[in-house]
């Protein structure tokens, strides 16, 4: 069994709620950001779901170097504390060098590493180190078993608080497929492991200059990681997807977000009425 822990305040993976981290892929305005967190909080009290906002201050590994890349690191995170102020929230962050840590450690509840960067051990000692929740994403190019050696890195900080996201695997050029064995695998490696949504709909690289995604599988993949014993959700959530400046053909707008938690939380009582599938 995986164990359990506060990933935030409020926001407790292993117990009886569903934790959701929830926001845009990067932050496009401070105000904007702002409203819609309140927009996101609301939500969280419609469902009874504990709820982290999250949302980029830098898409580092964008396809293209003429892409939006986000505010930036000090700008960005001034507009996630005002999230936090404003919302009551907590927040989370990627971080993509060392010395981003500490900085992002002051604001943010949960710092992430991203797929891309997992193995990176300077990073992820780093971010262990400043005592936050650490949020673990898997590579597209790792075997589930293979996360629990960058967990032990983390650990070895003596930060217990860390946990994994599955995005999904490299399936041949410009596609993703989701191993539902992965939670259970890595389950019994005491890890818990929250699904990313939206990112496990991309198709990297499958645009001229950024990635494509889609949609039709948010819902069915989604009740599939619940059902395979999914500790959490990830998600991005843009108020107008198809003007998003980042990953637009994979973001949920707010309403299918919703609908898209109230069936996953029918699955996960379910769930646990039968009692620890893994």
């Amino acid at each position: 069994m995986a164990d359990g822990f506060e990933l935030a305040p409020g926001v407790a993976l292993g117990g009886g709620a569903l934790p959701v981290i929830a926001g845009p892929c990067v932050i496009e305005g401070r105000d904007w950001l702002v409203g819609f967190g309140q927009e996101l909080q609301a939500m969280s009290h419609r469902l009874g779901l504990p709820l982290i906002f999250k949302s980029s201050f830098d898409k580092a590994n964008r396809s293209s170097g003429d892409s939006f890349r986000g505010p930036g690191l000090g700008e960005g995170l001034e507009a996630l504390e005002e999230v936090k102020a404003v919302t009551g929230l907590p927040v989370l962050t990627d971080i993509h060098e060392p010395n981003q840590c500490g900085a992002a450690a002051e604001v943010c509840d949960v710092l992430q590493i991203p797929a891309f960067l997992c193995r990176q051990t300077d990073l992820v000692i780093e971010a262990a180190a400043t005592g936050r929740a650490l949020l673990i994403k898997k590579g597209q190019f790792m075997a589930p078993a293979d996360m629990a050696r960058t967990v032990d890195k983390a650990r070895a900080t003596g930060n217990a608080r860390v946990a994994v996201t599955e995005r999904g695997s490299s399936f041949g050029y410009h596609n993703l497929v989701v191993d539902m064995r992965s939670f259970r695998i890595l389950a019994e490696h005491g890890i818990a492991v929250l699904y990313d949504v939206t990112h496990s709909l991309q198709l990297p690289g499958a645009r001229e200059n950024e990635s494509g995604g889609d949609r039709r599988f948010a819902e069915p993949l989604t009740r599939a990681a619940i059902a395979a014993g999914a500790a959490g959700l990830y998600l991005e959530v843009h108020p107008d997807p198809d003007s998003a400046r980042c990953d637009r053909e994979t973001q949920l707008p707010l309403q299918r977000a919703e609908n898209l938690l109230l069936s996953a939380l029918e699955i996960h009582r379910s769930r646990n009425a039968e009692g620890p599938w893994v």
